[in-house]
């Protein structure tokens, strides 16, 4: 079977994208998802998105891990899937699409950036080394005064298999805060690496910092490893709401894989 494919980068974030509104793609077959998402033996990504019909809204996006395990929400992601669909025509400067964790909305600028507004964020629990909250995953931020020093995977598996975040485990963000601006390095669960940018990672991690500074709406610059990237967004009622990812989603290439 001949599968045509596009890859996508958000920040450095690599999805694998299909068209698979005929629902031909085999989505239960994990295998065949690690497969392909492997960085020597298949095309290589992040993960693998699939975009499939839904009713009421433009599409629904199916995300799964490089594991081949379909997971939760995924920012990076969304936002490619919207420069996807627009590229495929089913969108032109704005989208709703479903996935997991709910309805999203996304806009396409006019510099061709993707503008992806996230779920709202109703607890953000203080911890003894950073803080935890879901933005579409859960999230363990960590605040450190030195980012060259962390040991990104090292400490970041340690974290993801903690305890306290059992069965689920969590990913981790560890961030440089200056002001306004953010330096974020991900540990990804799923990918159980370091990515070079994590959507739903810097955006727990500027609402982690809005919570730091006591801050309740705002935009924090983010930059990741992969690029630049910044979370808008508003408190009220200790519930954040209108939280929008701010970003690049550039098409890699595309081509054809046989399975």
């Amino acid at each position: 079977m001949n599968i045509h494919f596009y890859k996508y980068q958000g920040a450095g974030n690599d999805f694998i994208m299909i068209d698979n509104r005929k629902k031909f793609f085999d989505a239960d077959n994990e295998k065949l998802i690690e497969s392909l998402c492997h960085r020597r033996f298949g095309i290589g990504s992040d993960g693998l998105i699939l975009l499939e019909e839904a009713d009421g809204y433009d599409f629904r996006m199916v995300y799964f891990n490089l594991d081949g395990k379909e997971a939760s929400m995924c920012g990076n992601g969304g936002r490619c899937i919207v420069a996807f669909a627009n590229k495929l025509g089913i969108v032109k400067s704005s989208a709703k699409f479903i996935a997991s964790d709910g309805p999203h909305e996304a806009l396409i600028t006019s510099e061709g950036l993707v503008d992806l507004h996230m779920i709202d964020v109703e607890k953000v629990d203080k911890l003894i080394d950073g803080y935890f909250l879901n933005t579409g995953v859960p999230h363990l931020v960590h605040f450190v005064d030195d980012l060259e020093i962390v040991d990104v995977n090292l400490e970041g598996r340690q974290l993801r298999w903690d305890a306290r975040f059992q069965p689920a485990g969590t990913n981790v963000d560890f961030v440089k805060q200056d002001g306004d601006h953010l330096t974020v390095y991900t540990y990804e669960r799923g990918v159980e690496a370091e990515t070079l940018a994590c959507g739903t990672g810097i955006t727990a991690s500027a609402l982690s910092a809005a919570v730091r500074l006591n801050r309740e709406s705002g935009e924090f610059k983010v930059t990741a490893k992969g690029g630049e990237l910044a979370v808008k967004f508003q408190l009220k009622d200790r519930i954040f709401t209108d939280v929008w990812l701010k970003g690049p989603a550039t098409l890699v290439y595309d081509g054809d894989v046989e399975i």
